[in-house]
């Protein structure tokens, strides 16, 4: 029986269902006005399509969530266009597309483990872990007086997604990203 939760209980990444269709919430806001009845802002990525969109509701609007069950899998590999994830237990390979996963394919690399979410037995998303550990591919070199906005520059790792880090980080140094926020969280090991 799907479960009820109100604007309290909403977080990022929380997966709904509305109008049979299955959405995750990207951004949320419960708005008051004065002598106005209050609003719930969303902006949803529809898991189906991928595609983001805004929509607004009475504030007190209970939100239905889906039936879903979480398997632990294995990020494999990418053939171009879908990403492809093998069930931990079974050995079973399912794919999903680049529209399905939006911004999480950033974090992605070969033999990770993440949490697949099932409905209805078929994969609608994944969840990452709350960190993971990425290379340095490309950083440019810190100069003398460049601590001057806090110390931190752009670097590119492996993925392809680019974070701000401390300034005397290098190309090979592994770094941990909080995949929820998209920050450096620290270093892991120096570049050989």
């Amino acid at each position: 029986m799907p479960q009820s939760i109100t604007y309290s209980d909403l977080r990022r990444g929380t997966i709904i269902e509305l109008d049979n269709e299955l959405y995750s919430v990207m951004d949320f806001k419960h708005v008051i006005m004065q002598q106005r009845t209050p609003t719930l802002s969303l902006k949803l990525r529809q898991l189906r399509s991928g595609k983001t969109f805004d929509r607004n509701m009475p504030g007190y609007t209970k939100l239905v969530l889906p039936d879903t069950e979480n398997k632990e899998a294995q990020y494999l590999y990418t053939d171009g266009t879908d990403y492809v994830f093998m069930d931990n237990e079974t050995y079973d390979q399912f794919n999903l597309s680049k529209d399905q996963l939006g911004d999480l394919t950033s974090y992605l690399k070969d033999g990770i483990t993440i949490t697949l979410l099932m409905y209805k037995g078929a994969p609608i998303s994944i969840n990452l872990p709350n960190t993971v550990d990425l290379k340095v591919t490309n950083a440019p070199p810190a100069y003398k007086g460049d601590t001057a906005q806090g110390g931190k520059k752009p670097v590119t790792l492996e993925t392809g997604i680019e974070v701000k880090v401390p300034m005397h980080v290098g190309e090979g140094t592994i770094v941990r990203v909080d995949t929820r926020t998209g920050e450096y969280v620290a270093i892991v090991s120096e570049a050989k």
